[in-house]
């Protein structure tokens, strides 16, 4: 087996989060890429006098350093920002599990070297339900094979569109992917330039 992650799995117990709840609009000023994991989940992370909200999950002491998510259906719907992933990375998380995901966060999120896996609903619910027996799953994600294995559940396969699945094997973006065909594009405009000299 080959092993592509391996993490602390934290659950998110909610359908339809949002992007305005993953990173709320006020810290939406920076196009840096840095800074946002503070920000993450802060209507619920965070009392109305910023101090720590001891009854969400993620504050839990046992979910400190947890790099994967277990949430439910239509996770990251909502507006199309970037930011959503980049807080969620900046965070700590590497891999996102849930029912389903809104389109668009879910390219973002393979663009930006995150997993978003898509689990049945029944599945999810037998790892939710591990999750209140245990506050320690770990998992080991094999991406080549599409599995994840841990010691408190049986092996679970999973789907995964080709084109992401490769892209996050290589560690490349959408422009990463365009730069390998710079030979072709090359040789492409050579040859337009030999044929059409007057362009």
């Amino acid at each position: 087996m080959s092993i592509y992650f391996s993490g602390l799995m934290a659950p998110l117990d909610k359908n339809n989060v949002d992007t305005d709840q993953i990173i709320p609009k006020q810290f939406l000023t920076s196009t840096s890429r840095e800074g946002f994991d503070a920000a993450l989940f802060y209507d619920w992370r965070y009392l109305e006098n910023d101090e720590p909200n001891p009854d969400f999950i993620l504050n839990r002491p046992c979910y400190q350093g947890a790099q994967i998510l277990l949430t439910r259906d239509n996770f990251g719907c909502g507006s199309s920002r970037e930011h959503a992933p980049w807080a969620l990375k900046q965070y700590g998380f590497e891999v996102i599990l849930a029912e389903s995901f809104a389109d668009i966060f879910f390219n973002n999120c393979g663009n930006n070297q995150m997993l978003a896996i898509a689990l049945p609903g029944d599945t999810l619910e037998q790892l939710f339900v591990l999750s209140e027996q245990h506050d320690d799953i770990h998992i080991d994600i094999d991406l080549e094979n599409q599995t994840l294995t841990s010691t408190k559940f049986a092996p679970i396969s999973f789907d995964i569109r080709k084109d992401v699945k490769e892209r996050l094997l290589s560690g490349l973006d959408f422009i990463g992917v365009t730069e390998t065909l710079n030979p072709q594009i090359d040789a492409f405009e050579q040859q337009l330039a030999a044929e059409r000299p007057w362009q």
